[in-house]
């Protein structure tokens, strides 16, 4: 608890460093392309119109039935998950080789080593917020139009970063250990994707397999995100049960990744 509690006040306090060091981040990471940070975006709506032509256009995808009586066009359900799966895989990618990549530049600094994958995650971040407008925007021109019920969007948002940088945590310290981690994760990260609700819906599994791939706490946010987008009602509200689970699965990856990363980041210049 000690150690989780130090990492937060860490954040806290180096909070404008964050900001600044993830704007720069952004920025020099898109530098040499000629369309500069506009590739952020390029890149995975190219994504979602691959996504869609596979499994939509090609499968002939009937219509998604996102809560009963209500059915929406299977491009329009593909869009409203993969704008958070893709903040979650960027984010979680990038976060787990943050620290080791940095270990020069991170020996001639004086700031506290917790900061670093944030700072990751927050340039991933931005982009996601880019997209999550441009996803509103196509809603709002197709019909599905804000409702109270978007306000939710803010507290999955806070759900998303926090369950981000707590994995992040943990991986980003074994992977300075362990350089094949960051392997092992990416490709765990990619078969994640088709057991989440994504592409494709777990309700047209026979049970108990629904219930198993609910374990999964990504499942909870593009559900909570879905729910906001179409105006479906109070996801974590009416699912209050598994809102318990959630956040306990999160805080206990807090807590095992600060205690983790507390523990091994005075030797991590040893990992030069």
């Amino acid at each position: 608890m000690k150690s989780a509690w130090n990492v937060l006040k860490e954040q806290i306090g180096h909070f404008y460093l964050i900001r600044r060091l993830s704007l720069y981040e952004l920025k020099s990471k898109n530098k040499s392309n000629y369309l500069g940070m506009a590739w952020e975006v390029i890149s995975p709506v190219i994504q979602i119109l691959i996504y869609w032509f596979v499994f939509g256009s090609i499968r002939q995808r009937a219509n998604i039935e996102v809560v009963p009586g209500f059915e929406v066009p299977f491009i329009y359900w593909l869009l409203g998950g993969f704008v958070l799966w893709t903040f979650f895989y960027q984010a979680v990618i990038q976060g787990s080789k943050s620290i080791y990549t940095r270990l020069l530049i991170l020996s001639k600094m004086n700031f506290p080593m917790s900061v670093i994958p944030n700072i990751v995650i927050f340039s991933q971040f931005y982009t996601h917020l880019i997209l999550l407008g441009i996803t509103i925007l196509i809603f709002q021109v197709s019909g599905y139009f804000v409702t109270i019920y978007f306000l939710q969007i803010f507290y999955f948002i806070f759900a998303t970063f926090f369950l981000v940088f707590a994995i992040s945590l943990i991986t980003s310290t074994l992977s300075t250990i362990i350089r094949d981690v960051h392997m092992l994760l990416n490709a765990t990260l990619r078969m994640l994707l088709y057991l989440s609700p994504v592409l494709w819906q777990v309700t047209i599994l026979e049970d108990p397999l629904p219930t198993i791939m609910k374990i999964n706490p990504l499942y909870y946010l593009i559900e909570g995100y879905r729910a906001a987008l179409f105006g479906t009602g109070w996801y974590f509200a009416e699912h209050w049960r598994y809102s318990l689970y959630f956040w306990a699965v999160a805080i206990i990856l807090l807590l095992f990744g600060a205690r983790l990363h507390m523990k091994f980041r005075r030797h991590f210049i040893d990992y030069l």
